[in-house]
This record gives structure tokens, sequence and C-alpha cells, in this order.
């Protein structure tokens, strides 16, 4: 069994994640491993975090996302084709969505000490982070955590050594400020949910 379903549990439903009270959760170090110190970050801002051992488990948190938040037969922004799959089999209309209801979208990696997203031209073309919709569902794996953004900007470095991509951006607010907090001045929170596959 995997540390992530041992912290966190597997197959909790989505309406379950990223509620309530967190205080009795461990609160990683900086010593901690970097899944541990990013789950707690991630949380810590409104994100909504769901453990996936496989893709068949994928699939079944989708569905159970699009169920809680009645998102079947609407409109979805997704600008991956590898993901159209998990759009089709739930007949969502993408492509020239007008008014997306979601956000459907993988990310280049997963920011530990910060708990954020951290995304491209290759998953959000040249959107800035406000002119994407306020429901994001990102699918991502427990290989694309790292510990920081210039980890992350290495990352991408090596990884596309001749297309670099462009809009390089982080989201790192999941959920309004409860207090007026001017480190989100300018930034839009978003209603995001991970989808986490294990794959270490």
């Amino acid at each position: 069994m995997s540390l992530f379903s041992k912290f966190f549990g597997t197959n909790n439903p989505a309406s379950n994640e990223g509620k309530g009270d967190n205080s009795n959760k461990p609160t990683p170090d900086i010593n901690s491993p970097l899944d541990e110190q990013f789950i707690y970050n991630f949380k810590r801002n409104g994100g909504k975090f769901l453990y996936c051992e496989n893709l068949n488990e994928v699939n079944e948190q989708f569905e159970n996302i699009l169920a809680e938040n009645d998102w079947f037969e609407s409109e979805v922004l997704c600008y991956e084709p590898k993901l159209y799959y998990l759009l089709d089999e739930n007949k969502l209309t993408y492509g020239s969505s007008q008014n997306p209801q979601f956000l459907l979208s993988t990310c280049e990696n997963l920011v530990a000490e910060e708990g954020s997203i951290l995304f491209s031209s290759n998953q959000i073309k040249q959107k800035k982070p406000n002119e994407l919709p306020s429901n994001i569902i990102i699918l991502a794996k427990t290989s694309q955590i790292i510990e920081g953004k210039s980890d992350g900007l290495s990352a991408i470095r090596r990884k596309y050594l001749t297309e670099y991509p462009t809009n390089i951006t982080t989201i790192k607010y999941f959920e309004k400020a409860k207090e007026e907090d001017f480190t989100q001045y300018g930034s839009s929170a978003k209603n995001l949910y991970l989808l986490l596959l294990e794959d270490l």
C-alpha cells in the first residue's frame, strides 16, 4: 500500500475531499517527503485531492465529480486530445465551448513548497488564470511532484528540448480567502479538483 493510501485513504467520495477541519491532520515540516508537503499545502490552499491507484479509479472519481456538481451534458474546455476519452465517455461537449462549465487538463508539475499547480501553453494555450473557468479538474501523476517553482522550470527545459512552451504560470488559490489577503490580490480563486494517479 502506498504512502498516499495510508495517509489519505482511497476511493473517498469527491464530496468529502477538501472539506472539514484539517487541524487533526499531521503538519509536514521541511524534512517531510515532497508528496506529503504538496498534499498538505494543496489542501490548505483549498484544493480537493483525490488519490487514484489506476486509470479505472481516475474514471470513477471523474464521474463522482460530475455527479457531485451536476456537470453531466455540459460544455467543457479541454485542449488535450489525450483527455478527450473522459469527455466522450460521459457525453460532454468540448471543442468550441462558448461557456464551459469547467476546464479538464493535465499540468506540467505539482509544486510541493506552496501546493500549487504549474501549467504551460501545452495545457491552457495563451489563457491567463483569470480567463479560465472557475472550475478546474486536473489529472496529474505522483512523479510530477517537485519541490519548488525553479525545479518546475528546470523540468520543463529538460522535457521540451526544441519546442519550449510559453505562458508558464501557476495556480495556487483554490478557494476565496476568508479574510482580505494581500497575497491573493489580482488572482482569481478556482474550485480545483486534483485526480492524482500513482505512477511510482
